[in-house]
């Protein structure tokens, strides 16, 4: 009955018939912990990768796009610089056949001839500070 009560009592790990089976499941599960940790390292390694490549991928993208509103920007500036430049134009032609039509004006009143002098104002901005709006397929390349 002793030698039943020896192998079942917790101290078996300490009798060295069991000592062969109890290292190696330590080397075992040493083993399995190793290769456990190596795939952990491997996966975070790849995770980091990842999101490297990622980070370039939307560092590139962000590039592109600034660009695209940098371009946009400076075409936005040019057409408004050429809208200020037309509206000018329009208010000095527009200046210039008022005048006209004065001096046709005072042609008629010396010369007692009934002058037909049509009301052609085809520059006339009800507004000509107001802006201009444009499609934005208009800034298209």
């Amino acid at each position: 009955m002793e030698s039943l009560q020896r192998q079942t009592s917790p101290d078996s790990d300490n009798d060295p018939r069991y000592a062969s089976v109890t290292d190696e499941r330590k080397r075992k599960r040493m083993i399995s912990n190793r290769e456990s940790a190596r795939r952990s390292r491997m996966r975070k390694q790849k995770q980091l990768g990842d999101l490297i490549n990622e980070v370039t991928v939307l560092k590139n993208d962000n590039a592109k796009i600034t660009e695209q509103v940098d371009s946009a920007t400076r075409k936005y500036v040019e057409m408004e610089s050429r809208n200020d430049v037309l509206r000018a134009q329009a208010v000095e032609l527009t200046e210039r056949l008022r005048s006209l039509n004065s001096v046709l004006e005072m042609v008629e009143e010396i010369s007692g001839q009934a002058l037909d002098i049509p009301e052609i104002n085809p520059w006339q901005v009800s507004c000509p500070l107001q802006p201009i709006r444009a499609s934005a397929d208009m800034f298209d390349c």
